[in-house]
Formats: C-alpha cells, sequence, structure tokens
C-alpha cells in the first residue's frame, strides 16, 4: 500500500471512529456515495458554511443569501439544458452487468477521454483492449442522465414530473426577477446559496469526493458585461483568499485555466482550483465566466423580462455573470487531508488533525485532572461554563486519565486544552487560581489565570 493509500485510509478510519463522517445507511449495509455527518463532522461544516456567509454576505454590501427549493420543476431544468445534456459516459461490464464510467476506465488506463464523444469512447475502449475492473468485455458506451427524477403529487402525467436539483445555481437564476423586485439591487450584485444537490453517480468514490448526495457553496455575482474581465480577477483573488482562510495547504491547490475545447460553449473563461488529494490532483472549485446564458434561457423559457435597468444611464441588458463555486463536501475532505499531521512525542507516534481554530468543531476543551476530587471537578465546571459562554464550541471532557484526552483532543483537531489541576487551588479553598493551558500543536503547556482566560483565548483564536 501506497502513502497515499494509507493516508486516505487513516483518515476515512479517523472520520468514522471520532465521529466527523458515517456512511449512510450502514446499518442497513450502506448506501454508496451517501454520508452522514456525525456530532463533529456536523460542528466542522457549520463552521465552514458559517465561515462561507461570513466572508461573502455578512462582510458583503453587494451579495443576498437565497435558500431556494431542492426539487425542481421539468421546466427549469429543460431551460437550463439539464433535461437534455447532464449525462455521464456508461459502459457495462457485460459479464457481471454492473455499470462503470467510461471516462474513469478510459484514465485508469492512461488515455484521455477529454472531447471524446460516446462513439469515440467505445472504439477507443475497443482498440485497446480496456475491459471492466473484473476482467470482463465492456459494452458500447451510451450516455446516462444523472439527475434523479421524482413525480409530484398524485397524478403520473408529464406536468408532475419534477427533479431533485442536480446543482444549486438554477434556483437563484429563476429567482433573478424576485430578488430584483424585492430588494432593489444595484449592479453589480451577487446572490449566494449553500445547498443540498443529487447527482445519480455511476460509480462514486474516493470518500466523500464524488457523492450522489452533496452540498454547494456557491455564488452567482451579476455584473455589467463590460466588467467582466476586472471581476473574474477579483473573484478569483477572493477564492485564493478563502482557501488560506480556512486553513487548506496551499502548496496542493493550483489554478488550472480551461482551454476553449473544453470550456461550457457560453462562457469565455473558466478556471478549476485543482487540490492534491491522495489520490491525485482533482478539481476542489470552479470559477466560471457564464456570461448571459442562463437568464435569457430562462427569459426564454418563462416569457419574462430578465433585465436590468440602470437609471442613471439609462441602460437596459441582460446581466452577465461570474461564478465562484465551491464543494462544500470536496471543501472538508481537502481540509482534512491539509490538517491530518503525524509526529512523535516521547518516542511514541501521535496523530493529529492541525486544523484552523476557525473550524475545528472545538476550540476549547476543559477537563478536570481527577474526577474523584469534588471541589477540582466543580471548578471545572465553573470555568468550562465561563468558556462556553464567551466562546461557544467549547467541549468538556473527563473520559479517562488526562493522557488519553489530550490524545483524543489533539486527534479531533482541538486547539486548546484547559485542565484544571490541584494547583489550580488547594483543597478546600475556592478561590480562583490558574490552570493548565496545553496546545495542541506543539503539547506544549503554560499556567494562565482563571481571571485572564477569556482574553487569552480571544487573542490566541483571533490571530
Amino acid at each position: 500500500m501506497t502513502h497515499n493509500e494509507q493516508l486516505m485510509e487513516k483518515i476515512i478510519s479517523l472520520c468514522k471512529t471520532r465521529g466527523f463522517i458515517f456512511q449512510a445507511g450502514e446499518l442497513y449495509g450502506g448506501l454508496s456515495g451517501i454520508y452522514d455527518y456525525g456530532p463533529l463532522g456536523s460542528l466542522l461544516k457549520n463552521n465552514i458554511k458559517n465561515l462561507f456567509i461570513k466572508k461573502f454576505v455578512e462582510e458583503r454590501r453587494d451579495t443576498y443569501l437565497l435558500d431556494s427549493a431542492i426539487v425542481m420543476g421539468e421546466d427549469a431544468l429543460t431551460a437550463s439544458g439539464h433535461v437534455g445534456t447532464f449525462v455521464d459516459p456508461l459502459t457495462t461490464d457485460t459479464a457481471t452487468g454492473k455499470d462503470y464510467r467510461a471516462d474513469h476506465l478510459l484514465e485508469e488506463a492512461g488515455v484521455d477521454p477529454e472531447g471524446m464523444s460516446s462513439e469515440e469512447m467505445s472504439q477507443t475502449i475497443k482498440d485497446n483492449n480496456i475491459v471492466s475492473p473484473e476482467g470482463n468485455q465492456l459494452s458500447s458506451v451510451r450516455e446516462f442522465n444523472l439527475m434523479l427524477k421524482t413525480q409530484l403529487g398524485s397524478s403520473s402525467d408529464s406536468s408532475s414530473t419534477a427533479y431533485l436539483r442536480p446543482e444549486t445555481a438554477q434556483g437563484i437564476f429563476i429567482n433573478y426577477k424576485n430578488i430584483m423586485d424585492s430588494m432593489h439591487p444595484k449592479l453589480p450584485f451577487g446572490v449566494a446559496q449553500i445547498g443540498k444537490a443529487y447527482r445519480n453517480e455511476i460509480t462514486p468514490r474516493n470518500f466523500i469526493f464524488r457523492l450522489r448526495e452533496l452540498e454547494q457553496m456557491e455564488i452567482e455575482y451579476f455584473i455589467h458585461p463590460d466588467n467582466w474581465k476586472a471581476q473574474f480577477e477579483y473573484w478569483k483573488d477572493e477564492m485564493l483568499e478563502w482557501a488560506e482562510m480556512i486553513g487548506l495547504d496551499m502548496n496542493k491547490l493550483h489554478e488550472v485555466e480551461i482551454g476553449e475545447e473544453d470550456r461550457a460553449h457560453y462562457s469565455e473563461r473558466t478556471i478549476d482550483f485543482e487540490f492534491d488529494y491522495p489520490f491525485g490532483q482533482k478539481e476542489l472549485y470552479g470559477l466560471a465566466y457564464r456570461g448571459d446564458y442562463d437568464l435569457k434561457k430562462h427569459a426564454g423559457a418563462s416569457k419574462t423580462k430578465l433585465q436590468f435597468t440602470d437609471p442613471i444611464k439609462n441602460e437596459t441588458f441582460v446581466p452577465h455573470v461570474i461564478e465562484p463555486s465551491l464543494g462544500l463536501d470536496r471543501t472538508i475532505l481537502a481540509i482534512l487531508v491539509s490538517a491530518y499531521t503525524e509526529d512523535e512525542i516521547d518516542g511514541n507516534t501521535r496523530s493529529y488533525l492541525k486544523l484552523n481554530p476557525a473550524v475545528a468543531p472545538y476550540t476549547i476543551a476543559v477537563s478536570p485532572l481527577v474526577k474523584n476530587k469534588e471541589h477540582i471537578v466543580k471548578k471545572a465546571n465553573d470555568v468550562f461554563g465561563m468558556l462556553k459562554a464567551e466562546f461557544g464550541n467549547v467541549a468538556w471532557d473527563d473520559n479517562g486519565n488526562v493522557g488519553k484526552r489530550y490524545r483524543r483532543q489533539d486527534e479531533i483537531g482541538t486547539p486548546f486544552c484547559v485542565v484544571i489541576d490541584y494547583d489550580t487551588l488547594e483543597e478546600g479553598h475556592t478561590d480562583f487560581g490558574t490552570v493548565s493551558v496545553r496546545h495542541r500543536d506543539t503539547a506544549e503547556q503554560e499556567r494562565v489565570a482563571i481571571i485572564e482566560l477569556n482574553n487569552y483565548f480571544t487573542n490566541k483564536l483571533t490571530r
């Protein structure tokens, strides 16, 4: 097993044993490509989402937040092109009947499938004697629509057909007029959204990288068409700032300019931000100039004007769009890969998550040195309550001895541990004293007065 394969196994194991991520439906054998976020994973995910809203909505004056429905009607997705073109190349093992992504099999065989039609993929598979992972012959390649289809209500006619949305962007575009009429924004302005999307992936793989149920963080930034180049560069810098802010290893992040032959036909420029995952350099984020394609498509299909009128220049036009698109699940995996660290303490190997405090599930863990001394436990509870009221994501941990607590908190990425011990107060004495504060990254400890703890951690956590 290679180092990268071992790293991936360690991360997946840590996620399960420490309550970050579980296989969905594991009790009944599991659902492929769908995962549940456990107690710590939910905190990590919400911290990332809150930072996204803080940076891209709350700290700006030109961006609005939206939460659109997951279920979308067929008319909207037909207008956007998803009903006809949201497909992946599918091939089948002729002996077992198991389906595979044809482009993935070609990549694994050392063939670049970019730009190939289904017929070209079929011929390439035949010419190169490419077989299934089981060693069997493959069928001809055909297109497979990735959207999950459903019916609304009791009717089975086409008017009740709907889909679980394959992306969050279309919910923004079809609400453009509502936002214009209710908020009266000035150009440029953005609409941000965090939400679930669904793609019936043929072969989901690589843990939470390629999923059937995924979560996206996206912004559609509406601009005057003359300004798209400057706005594109601005949002590229914003995305790089975001990546550094949440603690991604910037040495593993790469900007990949997408060539004309590989871009969507409506895009004049697209950049993929790719990350060095243990299974290879893969797409993490995308930044695209979408032009006015989406608004024009929905305007035509709905027979509704989706325009902007500049009251100063008295100019009416369809706004163009810059789209920063950030996969939340892929962000979490990239953070875990960036943070997973091993070192040696007292001759023993220690594994820990070197998480940025801004995203860590807990920033502080509070413990009594021992559980059988009432005055120590009481004081520890007092300190816990004080820090919890100030910082919120503070954990109480009195399980096992203090060494095991340190190891556990290191492994889940808690930056600081506070221990109330015999030096905090003498037997029978109730005055405030000092506590031991242990730093995750160095394992060093220092004494800090209880009355100074709030200021101490405020300074540490806001650097």
